[in-house]
């Protein structure tokens, strides 16, 4: 009997991790993320779904665009929506190479939302080298366009090595599940991506759905404005000692 019991129980999470992810209504500012494994995406279809904002992948690693980046970014722009770029770390590879590899494709405009730093992987670094190697990153990023990244990642990776530091920074948790993320230290999060397997018009197959914890105008809060970025000759300058390199 007990052997039924567990692969019932199993059988139940299978099916249930394979459900459509439900939006959540009671949030005020929703949004999507897409990179090259959505397709095509008919984003006239997405703005009349109550999107507000959506990022996409932009890089990853040193060397590797996403092949729709370009596609998507002037799109999103075109039917209004909020629009923000990522890049997939390799806490392996130079962060400095990475960040050049993001700047080299990403040109924001006022009112983009901020860079995002998305960190999931450790490749066997120690936690020490993957905080050190995210720092020089973010302030590479953070000197080139003016603005504060923000940071993705889940729930456990967060509050296993990220808790604690990074305080400066917003971000944007993975958490497929109806409740809220509780992250370590008592931060708040200012995105929330609850589940991987959303349906919308304009989008083949399955999209990860979030939402934006405040009003759409402390989201236009969050956006680029106009400052004195730094030039990347300035920022070369500035970061050309780090030991993170």
């Amino acid at each position: 009997m007990k052997h039924l019991l567990v692969v019932i129980s199993v059988a139940a999470f299978v099916a249930g991790c394979r459900q459509e992810t439900s939006r959540m209504p009671n949030y005020e500012v929703q949004g999507i993320d897409v990179s090259h494994h959505q397709s095509y995406v008919n984003w006239d279809s997405v703005a009349s779904e109550a999107i507000t904002f959506a990022f996409v992948k932009a890089t990853e690693g040193a060397t590797l665009n996403d092949s729709l980046y370009c596609h998507n970014w002037a799109e999103m722009k075109r039917v209004g929506l909020k629009r923000g770029a990522y890049h997939f770390f390799r806490p392996t590879i130079a962060p400095v190479e990475q960040a050049r590899n993001f700047a080299r494709l990403v040109e924001l405009d006022y009112g983009d939302l901020p860079p995002v730093l998305d960190v999931e992987v450790m490749d066997g670094v120690s936690k020490f080298a993957l905080i050190s190697r995210m720092r020089t990153w973010l302030a590479f990023v953070e000197a080139r366009y003016g603005i504060k990244p923000v940071i993705y990642t889940n729930l456990k990776f967060y509050n296993r090595y990220l808790a604690g530091h990074f305080e400066e920074y917003p971000v944007w948790i993975a958490r497929y599940n109806t409740r809220e993320p509780r992250m370590a230290c008592g931060r708040e999060w200012q995105f929330w991506q609850y589940g991987n397997r959303g349906q919308l018009k304009g989008v083949n197959g399955n999209v990860d759905l979030n939402v934006f914890n405040g009003t759409a105008g402390d989201l236009e809060m969050m956006c680029l404005r106009p400052s004195p970025a730094l030039s990347d000759v300035a920022v070369e300058t500035e970061l050309e000692n780090s030991p993170a390199r």
